[in-house]
């Protein structure tokens, strides 16, 4: 799975996009929300490690997510 994050312009927010190994994209959500709904991507249990993961991220690189 990867993890891209997406500057947003003017009002439209800053996003996060994780795409599945042929990069499908298969979640898009805000930058700044609560994660929710993980179980449906594999990873329940891990939102303190992929919030951490995506303050840390830079614009427009893709990366895989390992955590």
């Amino acid at each position: 799975m990867y993890i891209i994050k997406v500057k947003g312009k003017a009002k439209i927010p800053d996003y996060i996009q994780l795409r599945d190994d042929n990069f499908v994209l298969i979640a898009y959500f805000r930058a700044d929300r609560p994660l929710k709904n993980l179980d449906r991507y594999g990873l329940e249990g891990k939102e303190e490690a992929l919030a951490a993961l995506i303050e840390s991220l830079e614009f427009g690189k893709l990366q895989q997510l390992d955590i």
